[in-house]
């Protein structure tokens, strides 16, 4: 699988993925996370995709998968404040957000996480505890449960979770984009 940069020509293909991830969740007992609002809104897409920010999973010359990543010293206000536990390095790191696919190959996550971690060696993670799938992967993909956090888009908590290169994590670049 080939990861590269969003463009806009590509924001068509990826509301359809996030319109499938949706259907998905909800089949599989995640109807909250993304559902109600009918996350994420193309406005923060074609935002992430200005930023940088936005990749998409290729695997057979089309579109698979979508993600957005980040890193830096701050790189999630969000998880500034966590609950019911601590994050285990509080050196800069790496996020992924809004990891989805279109159903039609397997691998999509574990390829977007691995290409994510493999760009800094420390990353944080955080997905609605409905979200099982989610939950699965990351445990297979070697990430540690830390804690509760609180996104902006809605009330429900988040489990946050982070996985760290040992030895000590390289240092992810601030403000920069990959």
């Amino acid at each position: 699988m080939e990861i590269r940069k969003t463009t806009e020509d590509d924001v068509p293909t990826i509301m359809r993925i996030y319109e499938t991830a949706r259907r998905f969740m909800a089949e599989h007992g995640n109807p909250n996370q993304w559902g109600p609002t009918n996350w994420p809104p193309e406005r923060l897409i074609r935002s992430d995709i200005a930023s940088g920010e936005s990749y998409v999973c290729r695997a057979g010359g089309r579109i698979v998968g979508t993600f957005c990543f980040r890193m830096g010293a701050d790189a999630e206000p969000a998880y500034r404040a966590i609950e019911q536990g601590s994050w285990r390095d509080p050196s800069p790191y790496g996020v992924v957000h809004r990891l989805a696919s279109d159903g039609s190959v397997r691998g999509v996550g574990r390829a977007c996480i691995e290409w994510a971690f493999a760009q800094c060696g420390h990353l944080r993670i955080d997905t609605h505890p409905d979200n099982t799938v989610m939950q699965d992967l990351l445990a297979k993909t070697g990430f540690t449960r830390c804690g509760v956090i609180h996104v902006v888009e809605d009330d429900n908590p988040r489990f946050a979770y982070e996985r760290v290169a040992v030895p000590k994590a390289p240092p992810c670049a601030t403000g920069q984009g990959v």
